[in-house]
């Protein structure tokens, strides 16, 4: 397939998802495909009309076409499913740095994963206007990845989790754009429990490790000396509330998943590709498409039927 050429200056706002395109060509080709368009459709917003950007414009969409012809991937020819895909991808990433975040891991691949999830959210609206929790998820990963990048870039040490219940966004300035260029180090890193993994900069979280964006935390009292001051400790500010132990309505360890009714024994494989399917069904439903919810619900009822994926 022919290479892009150069990008114009004048679309450098679009260079970040460009580049996370191109890190995904190899990993996953229904992200750099999304990537592209949502860099394609940005950039005709800003400049449609110099003869660099022209030319750039017509041979991404020439390129984007030829990825569709050479890739049978459901993914890349229906929007549904390529929502559906985009934005568990997205979350995976977001919930791998949120958990290492909050296990107080800070390195550089904290920063890039949280930096990436952002922009990945950004790409959900090339499917439309993103949901609530899609639009915090966003707007946290990208004051995330700012404000750890400048408290390693000051040698001082991050505070996990969410530092107030306020909106977080721009709170540790830097702004999202100040992001560290690929090479970039830290002179005195936080302290890790845990070294950055070795394949890849953010690998998909394995299942159950991760706590949820919304899990309790309870903030430390001694915020650092030039990191940003947490809003929680400024004068008049409304303290986050304790977290709420849960009691569990069975004993851990006595608990057994109930019988299947059709004698199928069933794993956590077969699970988690029901519920792939439940999503995409789901997402056909809020566009009003049938055909493909009832094919996608009745994928589902086969796996948890007869443990066949067929």
């Amino acid at each position: 397939m022919a290479a892009l050429p150069p990008l114009p200056q004048s679309l450098k706002a679009v260079q970040h998802y460009i580049k996370t395109a191109l890190e995904h060509d190899k990993r996953d080709v229904i992200v750099a495909y999304y990537c592209r368009l949502y860099a394609l459709q940005k950039a005709m917003e800003i400049d449609k009309k110099s003869p660099e950007a022209r030319q750039f414009l017509v041979s991404l969409m020439d390129y984007l076409e030829q990825v569709k012809k050479e890739n049978p991937d459901e993914a890349v020819h229906n929007e549904v499913v390529g929502q559906a895909h985009m934005e568990n991808y997205a979350l995976k990433v977001f919930l791998y740095a949120d958990n290492e975040d909050r296990a107080s891991r800070f390195n550089k691949n904290v920063v890039k994963s949280f930096y990436t999830a952002g922009m990945l959210f950004d790409v959900l609206s090339t499917f439309g206007e993103l949901s609530e929790d899609i639009e915090k998820n966003r707007k946290y990963a990208k004051w995330k990845a700012a404000y750890i990048h400048k408290c390693l870039k000051n040698g001082e040490t991050p505070m996990p989790g969410p530092l107030a219940e306020e909106d977080e966004e721009g709170g540790a300035g830097g702004g999202f754009d100040s992001m560290p260029q690929p090479g970039t180090s830290y002179s005195q890193p936080g302290p890790s429990s845990a070294d950055p993994p070795a394949a890849g900069l953010y690998p998909p979280p394995s299942s159950g490790a991760h706590a949820p964006p919304s899990t309790p935390w309870t903030p430390r009292r001694t915020p650092p000396a030039s990191c940003p001051r947490p809003l929680w400790l400024l004068p008049g500010a409304r303290p986050l509330s304790p977290p709420v132990p849960v009691q569990p309505a069975h004993p851990v360890n006595s608990w057994q998943p109930p019988p299947n009714p059709a004698g199928v024994t069933l794993t956590a494989e077969h699970y988690q590709k029901a519920m792939k399917y439940c999503k995409y069904a789901s997402s056909a439903m809020q566009y009003e498409d049938s055909v493909t919810a009832i094919d996608n619900l009745q994928k589902a009822l086969r796996i948890m039927s007869t443990g066949q994926d067929v």
